[in-house]
């Protein structure tokens, strides 16, 4: 696996590519990998030739108050992973690579609507980042398919829309989230935990399991059903900012009719946010 750091040389590893004929798949990240990070790069590589794979912590995703001066750096273990699970290439540029004048002026990639419902009403900047940083790193790379994990619903949603919206030549997978043995989903704040938070955690994702089954149910109406798992996450100890139930296909709430939904949910665990979601049929 070869190691990049500059602009030029990804472009030169890219066009060589080209010049070969080769389907790329890319995997971005910001680093710190866990096995659901590495999920992603196995399965890009089922849909490539070569798997290019980021890390990049992402100033412009991160609010005020927000946690990128501690965010987690693990260049060495992070190396090791990505060779181990298959990546082709590393590009691990610095802030001044994808932005040279710097994250307060550059040109903003905003998908409006979407990226102010849920995560975008307690994080306003969050998704104007992500779009921002992701559509830079497709212009880079120029995969032909980008690979992006459900547990962070929404964002997949954006970064699909973008693309359809910009006319960006990239396909879009979804890979299903990946979990601890106790239900947690992988992420990269969980080593945020404290260890009686840790063993509390799992109980975001019972709590979105309970409001599946109450809806696949045919139980209260939906606002009655996200009222009481909030009073349910808030009673365990959690400082919860949303249960909410979404059609899969854009976020919007749901109608009479619509069957593919899902419930999301974000909560506090002391300084540690987690996120969460469950896909659910209505019959």
């Amino acid at each position: 696996m070869e190691t990049v750091t500059s602009t030029p040389g990804l472009r030169r590893y890219v066009a060589a590519l080209r010049a070969q004929g080769a389907r790329t798949a890319f995997v971005p990240t910001m680093g710190n990998l866990h096995a659901g990070h590495l999920e992603l790069v196995r399965q890009a590589r089922l849909q490539a030739d070569r798997v290019i794979v980021s890390i990049f912590v992402n100033p412009a995703q991160f609010g005020p108050q927000e946690d990128y001066g501690n965010y987690p750096h693990t260049p060495e273990h992070d190396r090791d992973a990505l060779l181990g699970a298959g990546a082709d290439l590393l590009f691990m540029p610095g802030v001044a690579e994808i932005y040279p004048q710097g994250p307060d002026r550059t040109t903003i990639v905003e998908v409006p609507g979407l990226n102010r419902i849920l995560e975008g009403e307690h994080r306003p900047t969050h998704f104007n980042g992500v779009t921002t940083v992701v559509a830079k790193l497709f212009n880079l790379v120029q995969p032909d398919v980008a690979v992006f994990g459900e547990k962070d619903y929404q964002q997949l949603l954006l970064i699909r829309r973008m693309v359809a919206d910009l006319c960006m030549p990239v396909a879009i997978a979804g890979v299903a989230t990946v979990r601890e043995a106790d239900g947690l989903a992988m992420s990269s704040r969980n080593g945020y935990l404290a260890p009686a938070e840790r063993a509390l955690a799992p109980r975001l994702y019972a709590v979105l399991s309970e409001v599946k089954t109450r809806v696949e149910a045919g139980g209260p109406d939906l606002a009655m059903i996200e009222q009481a798992a909030l009073a349910e996450l808030a009673a365990a100890g959690f400082q919860p900012d949303y249960v909410s139930v979404r059609r899969q296909s854009d976020l919007a709430l749901p109608r009479t009719g619509d069957t593919a939904l899902i419930a999301l949910a974000a909560a506090r665990l002391g300084p540690t946010r987690l996120i969460d979601n469950i896909f659910i049929s209505e019959a």
